[in-house]
């Protein structure tokens, strides 16, 4: 399955930065960081399942915002850089 997981950490307290820290580690450990508070990658259903349990443990779920979008195996998508950077990671899906 392809993962896309976007996250909105809120900002406005000091310790609320080790919270962005530690979802953006949590987040690091199943899928490849591409920008900023985006991640995507290809996991299993039972790594999934494990990622929303350890991520919703981080952040605070009235203040932060992570969405998740699935894509079940055999669904074809085409991604579309506008931009000449090149993206952060080689491995994209």
């Amino acid at each position: 399955m392809k993962i896309i997981l976007v996250y909105d950490i809120e900002l406005k307290e000091p310790e609320d930065q080790k919270r962005l820290n530690h979802a953006k580690k949590v987040a690091r450990k199943y899928l490849n960081h591409i920008q900023k508070s985006v991640f995507e990658g290809e996991i299993t259903m039972s790594q999934v399942a494990r990622l929303k349990t350890e991520i919703l443990n981080v952040v605070d779920k009235e203040r932060d915002s992570v969405i998740i979008y699935e894509l079940p195996d055999g669904v074809q998508w085409h991604r579309v850089i506008l931009t000449e950077k090149e993206p952060p990671v080689g491995n994209i899906i």
